[in-house]
């Protein structure tokens, strides 16, 4: 169901503000609409998205039912230090998707 799209400079000067993008398919259902014949179509939604760089946290936020489809996550951050940028995404039944990217600052 879901495919993943991160977009992370792969090199950094220290301190420099980079930006970050991390997109998720998924269909957001908000268990508002219905469907051809009536029917209430379930909700299923991502409830959080978390970065983390080397196991420290550098952006979250928490979803809600009015997030249109397939969302796509724009923040920035200063590179500090190299490492692993881990995208991390949690639905209102506990799944997780996550995928890693490395940066490298000199």
């Amino acid at each position: 169901m879901s495919g993943i799209r991160l977009a992370v400079p792969e090199t950094a000067t220290k301190d420099e503000i980079v930006e970050i993008k991390a997109l998720i398919r998924h269909p957001m259902e908000s268990g508002f609409r219905r469907g051809s014949r009536g029917e209430v179509i379930p909700r299923d939604i991502i409830t959080r998205f978390e970065c983390d760089l080397n196991g420290e946290l550098v952006f979250a936020s928490d979803f809600h039912p009015a997030v249109a489809a397939n969302p796509l996550i724009t923040f920035h951050m200063r590179a500090s230090k190299s490492g692993d940028l881990t995208f991390r995404w949690t639905d209102q039944n506990g799944q997780v998707w996550s995928e890693t990217a490395s940066i490298l600052v000199s």
